[in-house]
């Protein structure tokens, strides 16, 4: 009896650590920070505690939501490419039902910590789970299901703002937009890995429509253009110093991350993508949040 129950403990770690490598629970850091600086800016200094742990929780609870349902909708198309094809349901090693329990389960976490938030995030609470599960779709159809999952970090600082204090002033917005350029701007260098096998397979994004080059000027572009918002953000709320020196500092860090990719030479995109996206929110975030306090 006992050795069966430890084996059936051991084999739910197993799968429970599998699907945490397999959604890539450590990059949550990318949208963590603006979660937090949306939280400094609403409070005007330091927050709820309590509050802001909710947020937290309810952040992290819908990107596991959106990444495991991500993994279920694309698992036939991940399974054809060989770059995915590694990933946890194309290989075995986590089946479709152990995923799917896995989604169901962070999106109750979501709902639970959104039910201890502003009764107007309750209300709300749909749009971020249904544009999680949408926006894996858009590449079936559209070149821009880049900005698919932009929206995703579009909706966090002006939900943070709703959930803390039941308003959503327009400086949440236009950081939101300013979010989602962003990682639409990076969504599109990464795709540049998958041009070939996008175009194979009939799937849509910016750089099988346009070409590796054309791809990345429109990366650039979409940069330049978050800088611009989150700048623009900072004048709306008559932000400090520290503000738009944490927005110098991402744009410095944005162009560094763009050098290590060309047209010719796609070498360092893991690095572009994976480290320094972390590396920008977090400086981004901590200026910010400091400017807040002092």
């Amino acid at each position: 009896m006992t050795n069966t129950v430890l084996r059936t403990s051991s084999e739910s770690w197993r799968r429970f650590t599998v699907f945490l490598e397999s959604i890539k629970f450590e990059h949550s850091v990318f949208a963590l920070p603006f979660a937090i600086l949306a939280a400094f800016i609403s409070a005007s200094g330091w927050p709820d505690w309590a509050g802001l742990a909710w947020v937290l929780v309810a952040m992290v609870g819908m990107r596991t939501f959106g990444m495991a349902a991500n993994r279920l909708i694309d698992a036939e198309i991940d399974a054809r490419n060989p770059r995915t094809a590694a990933r946890a349901i194309p290989a075995g090693t986590i089946g479709r039902r152990a995923m799917t329990i896995f989604m169901l389960l962070a999106g109750l976490i979501f709902i639970i910590a959104v039910s201890q938030l502003d009764p107007v995030t309750w209300l709300l609470a749909p749009i971020p789970l249904a544009v999680m599960v949408g926006y894996p779709y858009l590449k079936r159809f559209t070149w821009l299901a880049h900005f698919g999952m932009g929206a995703v970090y579009l909706i966090v600082p002006p939900a943070v703002s709703l959930a803390l204090t039941g308003s959503m002033p327009f400086g949440f917005v236009l950081i939101g937009l300013g979010s989602m350029a962003w990682v639409a701007g990076f969504d599109v260098l990464y795709a540049t890995a998958d041009f070939k096998v996008d175009r194979e397979q009939g799937l849509h994004s910016v750089p099988a429509r346009f070409g590796i080059h054309a791809a990345l000027v429109f990366s650039r572009l979409l940069h330049v253009v978050a800088v611009a918002l989150l700048a623009l953000a900072g004048i709306v709320f008559g932000a400090g110093a520290l503000y738009f020196a944490g927005v110098a500092a991402a744009a410095v860090l944005l162009a560094y991350e763009q050098s290590l990719v060309s047209a010719d030479d796609l070498s360092k995109l893991n690095m572009a993508f994976f480290t320094m996206n972390g590396v920008i929110a977090l400086v981004f975030g901590t200026f910010v949040v400091i400017g807040e306090v002092i």
